[in-house]
């Protein structure tokens, strides 16, 4: 008895070309976004990449050309480089030790229960959502000798009518800290108190039966909880902080006599003010590289603390 097997039916040839269409329409997607990375993003860090060796002042076009290393050799003698990089490293460590201090402060303040708590929260998050441009310019009049903080000072016997806390070389520094003090604690603050709000309350409760105190309870439990959130705050603000241009800019112009210019403000000034675009390339070189070592350095100590934990 002989057994009749089916035959199969024969498999369409145009499926093939839907194979492949099929496994490179992901890569059709996703290209116009490459495209524009490529436009946008590479090539510009790619330009300065090339200017900063280039010669290409525009006030000097006889001197353009090929300059090798000259640009970085330059900034080996130059006063105001040094200047302003030390600057930027004090603003740097200065800014973002006092913003994660207040920040977390204020965190564990609003995440109490208390009447008011959401309008609380509104307010001292509400700075960060103001721009900063709009930021300088209320500080602007803050700090006006006529009619700012200076004035009412000035009644109450502190200081002297017509002075600027943006004028004097001991008021300076810390009136421009201040302003961007105001701006950043909200940052820490968001970051941490949501962090916060995920801690259960069974585990203080279990302290509390133990008889930890305050400090105990903060260094075994609340600090685990918001450590990851602290080492992302403090990177993203350290990064933010060390490229500030525009509220040093409104606020002092990198005065006065250059005490308060940053490096990314030097850059600025150098490139649009002095129209050296070749210096001013290398300069942001030298920027990106110490931006990228700190940054690298400090997710590795971190990462160390918490394998060692």
């Amino acid at each position: 008895m002989s057994v009749i097997t089916p035959e199969r039916p024969a498999r369409s040839k145009q499926r093939k070309p839907n194979a492949k269409l099929r496994r490179f329409y992901p890569y059709f997607l996703i290209g116009p976004a490459a495209v524009l990375t490529l436009v946008f993003l590479v090539y510009p860090v790619g330009s300065v990449f090339y200017y900063s060796l280039q010669h290409s002042n525009v006030t000097q076009p006889w001197n353009d050309g090929f300059a090798g290393l000259d640009n970085f050799i330059a900034m080996g003698a130059d006063p105001l480089f040094w200047r302003s990089l030390t600057f930027t490293l004090q603003w740097v460590v200065v800014e973002v030790g006092l913003q994660f201090i207040f920040g977390l402060a204020l965190a564990l303040l609003i995440n109490k229960t208390f009447i008011g708590r959401a309008v609380a929260r509104s307010l001292v998050f509400s700075p960060w959502a103001v721009s900063g441009i709009l930021t300088t310019t209320i500080w602007i009049l803050i700090y006006n000798p006529s009619t700012g903080i200076g004035r009412y000072l000035a009644d109450l016997g502190i200081g002297e009518y017509g002075f600027s806390l943006l004028s004097g070389s001991g008021t300076t520094f810390w009136a421009v800290v201040l302003a961007e003090m105001w701006k950043g604690i909200p940052f820490f603050a968001i970051l941490i108190l949501a962090d916060l709000q995920s801690v259960s309350l069974e585990l203080y409760e279990s302290a509390d039966v133990d008889g930890a105190g305050t400090v105990r309870k903060f260094l075994s439990i609340t600090w685990p909880h918001i450590r990851q959130a602290v080492i992302i705050a403090t990177l993203l603000r350290a990064v933010w902080e060390f490229n500030n241009v525009d509220l040093l800019y409104t606020l002092t112009g990198g005065g006065p006599a250059g005490a308060t210019t940053t490096l990314p403000l030097y850059v600025a000034q150098t490139a649009i003010h002095d129209r050296d675009f070749g210096y001013g390339s290398a300069l942001t070189v030298v920027a990106f590289m110490i931006l990228t070592f700190f940054s690298l350095v400090y997710l590795r100590i971190t990462k160390s603390k918490e394998d060692d934990k």
